[in-house]
């Protein structure tokens, strides 16, 4: 039988492990993110009273396109705020969908964080842990279009702020396109016709990447709203009317199948992520790349006086996703829409404080990520833009003629959904799943 002195001892060391656990539990988490703190708790020198510290989390790692819009919003705020200070930590895009998941089920989310509307954040607002910031939306109407708010409002109120309205592009190579005797295709079969004479003269037609299936999904995304149309599409994708298991998704799916088995995409794409895949198609070994338009100002992108990622930006442009059914669809439909979004945790113990923050970081990262040609902005431009760069400059005016937007399927889908997805879309580019399948599973994993 153990003396008193030795449970003592015995429920101290259980309590030093569970502390260690804990412990190394945050050092992996503040290893495995990007941390960047913009601003710190600190006392006012006079009065001595502690600052409101406010903490975001973003996915604006060091090398992704907002990470200097996020890093100058945050700059611009705390100088001009004296009570407070906004702290940011960042995490690469794929552990953070993850670990917010995580955080939302544990209630430990930071007072303002980043998320995708629509699908993905369904939950976390059905769930209670998102404060709904109606009431402080006033204040900004003048400047932000509702219309802008659409994939951050569930059930007639507002749970998020967005920032950029991102779409889905063909970006292309003049290079190639002159080399080839190619012309911009506006239809699907423009499209077939532009990547044979691509393919024949030596390059990759169409550079997506697999391994990172959402690359590959913005192809498949785009070719069924062009073919089956935005009313349509958005009533099918959230389970309110209609089935995937009907022609027009078939048409889309087979024509992306075709790509596919005419060699018109990249034969490694399975084994490329995003970033490599640019990089060939910066490097001039593919001919088109289709993406959100974050990429346009990547071609501008300097360092020591020099354009890091091209030689020359003008030797590249854009155009949109070219029709399959233009009694569906109009070449001005976008696959895209305002879906960056912040919101504010409902257990922030300064939610006046952070609603504030929320706002004024999405107006001023819509200024600096337009400046950047990183992102088309949501909000009012009422400062001066002629020094944007040509490309995001072509961008924006897409983006503000488009007649609509439709959400990426897995950001409009549940998150259930979204995986299904992304499985089968691969799944057809490795010749595991047939367009009949892939329709066939989706409308049993939508319920229609």
């Amino acid at each position: 039988m153990r003396s008193a002195a030795a449970d003592t001892y015995f429920l101290s060391m259980r309590v030093t492990v569970v502390r260690l656990r804990k412990l190394l539990a945050w050092i992996l988490v503040t290893v495995l993110a990007a941390g960047l703190s913009v601003g710190c708790a600190s006392e006012d020198e006079g009065g001595g009273s502690e600052k409101v510290k406010i903490r975001i989390w973003t996915i604006a790692t060091p090398g992704d396109g907002f990470h200097d819009p996020f890093v100058k919003a945050i700059e611009d705020y705390n100088r001009t705020h004296t009570d407070c200070e906004v702290v940011m930590t960042t995490f690469e895009n794929q552990l953070y969908k993850e670990k917010l998941q995580i955080n939302v089920a544990g209630d430990e989310l930071p007072d303002v964080f980043y998320t995708w509307g629509g699908g993905f954040s369904q939950g976390f607002v059905e769930s209670g842990k998102v404060l709904a910031i109606d009431s402080y939306y006033g204040d900004y109407a003048d400047e932000l279009p509702q219309a802008a708010l659409v994939n951050c409002t569930y059930n007639g109120k507002l749970y998020g702020v967005t920032y950029v309205t991102p779409i889905s592009l063909v970006f292309y190579s003049k290079k190639a396109f002159s080399e080839a005797g190619a012309e911009i295709p506006r239809t699907y079969d423009e499209l077939l016709e532009c990547c044979a004479k691509l393919k024949q003269a030596g390059y990759i037609p169409i550079g997506n990447s697999v391994k990172d299936s959402w690359v590959l999904a913005m192809l498949h995304d785009g070719l069924t709203l062009k073919s089956v149309g935005p009313a349509r599409l958005g009533k099918v994708l959230t389970g309110e009317e209609g089935s995937y298991n009907s022609e027009d998704f078939l048409i889309a799916s087979k024509a992306v199948k075709k790509i596919i088995t005419e060699g018109f995409m990249n034969p490694y794409a399975a084994g490329l992520t995003n970033d490599q895949c640019v990089a060939q198609f910066y490097e001039g070994k593919s001919a088109m790349y289709i993406t959100g338009s974050w990429l346009a100002g990547g071609f501008y992108e300097k360092r020591g006086g020099q354009y890091v990622n091209v030689e020359n930006p003008e030797d590249f442009d854009c155009f949109p996703i070219p029709l399959i059914n233009g009694e569906n669809a109009r070449i001005t439909d976008y696959m895209g829409g305002a879906a960056d979004t912040l919101m504010v945790s409902r257990s922030t113990n300064h939610p006046d404080k952070a609603a504030e923050v929320a706002f004024e970081l999405a107006r001023s990262v819509s200024k600096y990520a337009y400046l950047s040609g990183a992102g088309v902005p949501a909000w009012k431009v009422d400062y001066d833009d002629s020094a944007v760069l040509p490309m995001p400059k072509k961008v924006a005016l897409f983006a503000s003629n488009a007649t609509t937007f439709t959400l990426w399927f897995d950001t409009l889908m549940t998150a259930e959904n979204k995986t299904v997805y992304l499985d089968q879309v691969c799944g057809l580019y490795m010749g595991s799943v047939t367009p009949e399948k892939l329709c066939e599973r989706m409308s049993l994993q939508l319920g229609k």
